[in-house]
């Protein structure tokens, strides 16, 4: 497994909220289509429909073993996610290609709310992801690696590689992440 980048490392920005960045392959509409197709968006992310609009509700689907061809077992304090895991959720910005933001339901009843920006630079895109409102370090620490290594995924997919497998990736992450969050 490639060892992570300190440079590749979510930052906390402020209570409750992580921010992550990465340069992508572009063009900016091809990374806009993973974000919000649902097809696109089920090999590195979720997948599930998305209303195309401000107020569109949506619902991810989560098949975390099912993101790379490499088979690794599921840690057996996720085994509760093995049959898939669902969130949902309420687009409340929708500037294609430009920004979409939504809200994602957490368990504790306080939802917290997702934006990703994405800009064109060169051939490239810069995507900055931003997850607020997150509630306890514990939620901060899995958010943030989970988002960690969804987005290590992406940035195989966009460049035609086959990623690793997500969950010992993730543990690794969620170990860093551990030591990193006050």
């Amino acid at each position: 497994m490639e060892s992570i980048e300190m440079s590749d490392y979510g930052k906390v920005i402020g209570e409750g909220t992580v921010r992550f960045e990465r340069l992508l392959p572009g063009p900016i509409e091809r990374v806009w289509e993973y974000l919000t197709d649902s097809d696109k968006r089920a090999l590195w992310l979720a997948a599930g429909e998305m209303r195309p609009e401000e107020g569109g509700p949506f619902t991810l689907v989560f098949r975390h073993s099912e993101l790379s061809s490499k088979a690794a077992p599921i840690p057996d304090k996720y085994k509760g996610m093995e049959g898939g895991a669902s969130v949902r959720g309420t687009v409340t910005r929708w500037e294609p290609p430009h920004s979409l933001v939504f809200t994602w339901d957490e368990a504790t009843g306080r939802d917290s709310e997702v934006t990703i920006e994405l800009q064109a630079e060169g051939e490239s895109v810069r995507l900055e992801l931003t997850h607020r409102r997150l509630s306890t370090r514990a939620v901060m620490v899995d958010v943030a690696s989970g988002w960690h290594t969804h987005l290590g995924v992406l940035v195989a997919r966009l460049e035609n590689r086959e990623p690793e497998p997500f969950w010992p990736a993730h543990l690794e992450a969620e170990e860093a992440y551990g030591g990193m969050i006050p």
